[in-house]
């Protein structure tokens, strides 16, 4: 076994395993148990039916019309009770997916989501391409799949087991003469159906193996340009102000270039593919009559044995040509598997990152402050942002960072947040520490006005009274009553209305420590300085910490905090 197929293993089973061993495995098992159950009884429902075959013609070539009435009975009594099973083990296959996939689906976001994970991908540069493809659609298609073809395979070597008898008893033995001796071949056609899909087979794998490599790519570049499209319509403003319509139209044709120039290679190997397969199967039509026509015409068996014959050599030929058959799906099967391996192994390494490098040393504060105590602050890169120092923040105090752009000033709330994992040093946290961090450009969730408002909390933390009320103090009365409208929030509020639904919320949760990253920057400089008063007779108790690059807004003087690239806070680079 290659190393590589060693791996593939290895990876398969990491993504099978933990479902069939977790709190769900009871459930999990009994449905696979059911599922299996079935399909061996489907089985046995085609060997009954290929007893019938030979009952059937019999009664045709004997016009023996009672024995072809009692057959039509006996194959209504098998349809009915085969239609059933089938039914069943499709519903029971896919209630099985929906459980496996439903568990997949949260454990994945439970680790991507849990500890920062995605945010350290992020920023380290180890962004597996599309993880929103990843988990919505690649996990469906792995589910399906891997049920769709283990049962394949179950349902082949069961068949194979079952018929290969058969058609050993039915078939005889053949004689032929080599240099004047005469040989007999006992179960001719079993030997003729193993050599045929033997050979078919290898030839399946020759032909179809760049597939596996071309399907891959498909999804990725399929995915890249889906994505670009959505990129574009969440910044379709800022693409009509600069006029770079035709700079989006040149990357999107670009990523497009790429899905038709691999389809195009995709298609001519699936149209070799197909020339072969299809061929195969329409071989495989007539093939067990050739070779069961000598013994027909030599009397040694009915129509119905040809017939019963042909049925046999037709599953048994089915079975071993299941690689055959499946064979493309293999192919997409394995892409998708290769792309949920490494989605999983970028978690993980982010993960590990994450437990080996955890930022800052937190430790409580004794008084009730925050305190950044000689912190080393870096970029991803590992150049230096800040080096040393002392950042004090006392409870009811309001402060200003300021600096050069690139200083490092949105890092240092990205520190002390507790999600900038490039950092090194001790900061001291009151006790509880539930800040509320205001970016200059807020995030809207999906839903309604009324969730956006409450975000992170839910509408029911608050009552459609106090969020009205939120609306109509910072300035924004005309939405006070469009709390159940859906829509995009941020394509459908402007830059400046964006930073005061962000202000209802700070009005809402009303924070003990807010830190404010430059969150009036659209507005006009009066409503800034009214948000301004407007949070700090709401927060009268409350520390507020703001980055910006305009005079003080506040309505008392704040303290400042002066940053430099390299160098500590509130001193001269090193």
């Amino acid at each position: 076994m290659s190393t590589a197929t060693r791996r593939f293993r290895a990876d398969l089973w990491q993504l099978v395993r933990p479902y069939w061993f977790s709190e769900e495995r009871v459930a999990a098992r009994f449905l696979l148990l059911a599922v299996i159950s079935l399909t061996l009884a489907l089985v046995y429902m085609s060997v009954q039916f290929n007893a019938w075959y030979n009952d059937f013609y019999n009664s045709l070539q004997n016009k023996d019309s009672a024995a072809f009435a009692d057959a039509m009975v006996k194959f209504m009594v098998l349809a009915s009770i085969y239609i059933v099973m089938l039914v069943y083990k499709v519903y029971l296959t896919q209630w099985l997916q929906i459980r496996w996939r439903r568990w997949m689906t949260e454990s994945y976001l439970a680790e991507w989501l849990g500890n920062g994970v995605y945010y350290r991908m992020h920023l380290s540069g180890e962004q597996t391409d599309n993880p929103d493809q990843r988990i919505a659609e690649d996990m469906k298609l792995f589910v399906e799949e891997t049920l769709t073809l283990f049962l394949g395979l179950l349902d082949a070597v069961v068949t194979l087991a079952s018929f290969v008898t058969i058609l050993w008893g039915l078939s005889g033995a053949l004689e032929f003469t080599v240099g004047g001796t005469t040989w007999e071949l006992y179960g001719y056609m079993v030997w003729v159906a193993i050599a045929y899909a033997a050979a078919g087979s290898l030839a399946a794998h020759w032909i179809g193996r760049p597939l596996i490599k071309l399907n891959f790519d498909q999804q990725r570049y399929e995915a890249d340009f889906r994505f670009s499209l959505a990129r574009f319509r969440d910044q379709t403003e800022g693409v009509a102000l600069f006029k770079g319509e035709a700079q989006e139209g040149r990357g999107f044709r670009e990523r497009f270039a790429a899905v038709t120039h691999n389809w195009w290679g995709l298609m001519k190997r699936q149209k070799l593919f197909n020339f072969y397969s299809t061929g195969y199967g329409q071989l495989a039509t007539v093939f067990p009559f050739i070779v069961g026509a000598p013994r027909y015409f030599s009397g040694a068996i009915p129509l119905g044995g040809l017939m019963q014959i042909s049925n046999a050599f037709g599953e048994v030929q089915r079975s071993l040509s299941w690689f055959i058959n499946v064979y493309e799906s293999i192919a997409r099967w394995r892409a998708i598997v290769d792309r949920l391996t490494g989605f999983h192994k970028a978690i993980e390494e982010a993960a590990r990152a994450a437990r080996n490098d955890d930022g800052l040393d937190t430790k409580p504060s004794a008084d009730g402050s925050l305190a950044l105590e000689h912190p080393e602050i870096r970029k991803p890169t590992g150049e230096a942002l800040i080096l040393g120092g002392r950042l004090a923040l006392q409870p009811g105090e309001q402060v200003m960072v300021r600096g050069a752009s690139g200083t490092g000033k949105s890092t240092l709330f990205r520190t002390i947040a507790g999600i900038w994992p490039f950092a090194d040093g001790a900061m001291h946290l009151p006790q509880p520490f539930q800040p509320l961090f205001l970016p200059q450009r807020p995030y809207f969730p999906l839903g309604s006005l009324r969730h956006a408002v409450s975000y992170p909390s839910q509408p029911e933390d608050f009552g459609d009274d106090r969020i009205r009320a939120a609306l109509i103090d910072v300035g924004l009365p005309s939405l006070a009553e469009s709390l159940d409208e859906v829509a995009h929030w941020s394509q459908r509020l402007s830059g400046g209305e964006q930073q005061r639904v962000a202000f209802a919320r700070v009005l809402l949760h009303e924070p003990r420590w807010l830190f404010l990253d430059e969150a009036t920057s659209n507005l006009d400089e009066q409503a800034e300085r009214d948000l301004y008063a407007l949070i700090r007779a709401r927060l009268p108790d409350g520390t507020i910490v703001s980055i910006s690059h305009r005079p003080d807004p506040s309505p008392t003087p704040a303290r400042v905090v002066e940053l430099v690239a390299g160098g500590p806070i509130g001193g001269t680079p090193r």
